[in-house]
Parts: C-alpha cells; structure tokens; sequence
C-alpha cells in the first residue's frame, strides 16, 4: 500500500504542478451509431503499448442521473490507471437531455460497450478475461446492470461475445431503483430487472464501492445491504465509505480523490490487473 500512495501522490502532484493541468485520450474510436448518433470509446493508452499486448482495461462510464453527463468526468482516473498499465476507457452513452433516452438506452449503450471492447480485444492490445467496469452515481448503476442485468441488449449485436466485466469499481453507485430508491419513478415499469441490488447473483464480479456518509442519494443502508447480498452468496464486496462526504465527492480534484485513487489502485492489485 506505501508503494501505492506514493505512486499516487506523485501522479497528483505532476496533475497540480500547473493549474492548467488537462487530460486528454490517446484516440476515440465510434463503437455503436444509432440513429446518427455516434456513441464513442475515449481511450487512455499505457506508455508503449502495443497491438500485441494483452493489458487488462476499465470501461468508466459518467454520472449525470441517466440524463446528462460527459466522459472526460473520468479523464484523470483514466490518466492515473493508464500510467500504471492498464488501457483505461471512458465511454459515451446516451442520456435524456441530449438524445431524449430512457435510462433503458444507458444500460444498453453500456452492454454494447462492453462487448465491443471484448469482442476487439485483439485489435486494443486487451486481455479480454480482465475488463472491469467503473462509474459514478448513474454511470455506477450502468456499471453495476452490464454486470448483472439480463437482457437489455441491442438486438443486432453479437450476444455470444458477453457484455458482463470480470470487475466493478463503483462510486456512489445508484444501485437500487426498487420503490424508495434513486430514479425509481422514472423505472417503475420495469424496475425489478433493472436494479441491480435485485439482480445480485451467483455469478457477480469483484466489486469496490465508494460512498459518503452524507450522500442525500445512495444512502449508507442501501450500500452496506448491497454488500451483505453479495456476501451472501460468496462475492466479494469491498465497501470504504468517507465520512461527512456528499454524492459525487470522488471527482477529480475534490479533497478525497487521493484516497480514493489509492484504494481504487489497491482493489486492483489484488485482482492481478496492476502490478504491486
């Protein structure tokens, strides 16, 4: 763990050297259009990585209540985990405010994702047995559904490529849409195979969650409830909670980004997708 905050705090450090610090993919690649919209992969690349490696890769996708939102949200985990070795993805999907979508079409977008990061493994230079998925608040909960939601899936793809990752990194997740849970309104027509608290099962990856005690929107008892479920059933569920934080205190710069960065680095050590 000391090799791993220092590797940490030196990222941070080079990050805050010049307060116009910003980060920026090595390529974005089109992985699914729909209806003229062009839904992308922002890809952050280790240094010297080639075709012929086989990296494991994280496919973060953003926050923003299904409805609005950007993937540079996780530009700078993705510059930290790339730099550690891993290909590092922010992916698009799309939302209400911009494409008029129901939170069916983020989930959607997220399996397709998914799938199309496995099913070009070859081509990325990715082991396609080590690929986790990440995000925050709704980009949690889009996370969470590629992993156990079924179907949801685009009828034109290739479902014998799966869409489930080998690993979760979740931040404040929206992970229970069941009646008083977050968005539940919105989903209440089909809420039981869409809240991933309810879909929990046998076959759940690895998974790390991050909460603040004060988040208004994922309260603490649906967090440790979550965990316990997995537990249940033999699955690992890391839960580290951050006293006095609100929802979205894991962005990048706020005061808890270190050690979350750290924790997330540290979760990731132990499944054998970076180095110690």
């Amino acid at each position: 763990m000391k090799f791993t905050l220092a590797t940490v705090l030196v990222f941070m450090l080079a990050c805050l050297a010049s307060a116009e610090e910003t980060f920026s993919p090595d390529k974005k690649v089109v992985f699914k259009t729909v209806d003229a919209v062009e839904l992308k992969l922002h890809i952050f690349n280790p240094e010297g990585h080639q075709a012929t490696d086989e990296r494991p890769a994280v496919v973060f996708f953003f926050g923003g209540g299904w409805s609005r939102g950007s993937a540079d949200q996780f530009y700078p985990y993705c510059e930290y985990l790339a730099s550690r070795g891993m290909v590092a993805i922010s992916a698009d999907y799309r939302v209400k405010r911009v494409h008029g979508t129901s939170p069916k079409e983020c989930v959607k977008d997220g399996k397709s994702a998914i799938r199309w990061v496995r099913a070009n493994a070859q081509e990325l230079g990715i082991d396609p047995n080590r690929i986790a998925a990440g995000g925050g608040s709704a980009g949690g909960h889009v996370a969470a559904a590629t992993a156990l939601l079924s179907g949801y899936d685009e009828a034109d793809e290739n479902l014998d490529v799966s869409s489930r990752p080998n690993a979760l990194v979740l931040y404040n997740p929206v992970f229970d849409n069941g009646p008083g849970g977050y968005g539940h309104g919105r989903v209440k027509g089909y809420w039981e195979d869409f809240s991933p608290m309810h879909n929990i099962n046998a076959s759940a990856p690895p998974t790390t969650v991050f909460l603040g005690t004060k988040d208004r929107l994922v309260p603490v008892a649906t967090a440790e409830e979550y965990k316990a479920k997995m537990e249940v059933l033999g699955r690992r569920c890391d839960l580290h909670l951050y006293e006095g934080q609100p929802h979205g205190f894991f962005n990048y710069p706020r005061e808890s980004y270190e050690d979350i960065v750290a924790k997330t680095d540290a979760f990731l050590v132990s499944l054998g997708y970076l180095p110690e």
